[in-house]
């Protein structure tokens, strides 16, 4: 039986570009790869892009440890985030606090970062393309 993978592929309605170079500043990402729809081989359908989209991100992949995530601009601005939660575990408190601080930049603090029964740091943020993730410090019990 082959091997099975999960990974998490974004919409930034027209931000793409941005919320990578965010990530990138924000918790240390390493951009994979970035394609725009112009530069795509094969051209999208007529009338399948809102107008401008063709400058926009078709494809895209980054690295935040070694997890991959995928990300798009989407086909056009009406794309929005809900129902799940990205979770970064990083390894020491110090570390939980910088990502958590530069990823909560422009976005909301749902759950301020503090000690909880499973991890000395936990909280929770939506950042400011509305992604919401979870920040900790990894420990057995995390699983992480």
């Amino acid at each position: 039986m082959q091997d099975r993978i999960v990974e998490p592929y974004l919409f930034f309605s027209g931000r793409c570009e941005e919320a990578l170079e965010f990530y990138r500043k924000a918790i240390g990402a390493e951009i994979e790869m970035v394609m725009l729809f112009k530069d795509s081989p094969e051209p999208p359908p007529p009338d399948m892009l809102a107008p401008g989209f063709e400058n926009k991100v078709m494809h895209a992949s980054f690295k935040v440890g070694d997890r991959r995530v995928m990300a798009s601009d989407g086909r056009d601005e009406g794309t929005r985030f809900g129902g799940f939660s990205l979770s970064l575990a990083v390894p020491t408190e110090a570390e939980a606090d910088r990502a958590f601080d530069a990823l909560s930049d422009g976005g909301e603090v749902r759950m301020p970062l503090d000690k909880t029964f499973w991890s000395p740091r936990f909280g929770m943020l939506t950042d400011r393309f509305g992604v919401d993730w979870m920040v900790m410090v990894a420990t057995k019990e995390t699983g992480a």
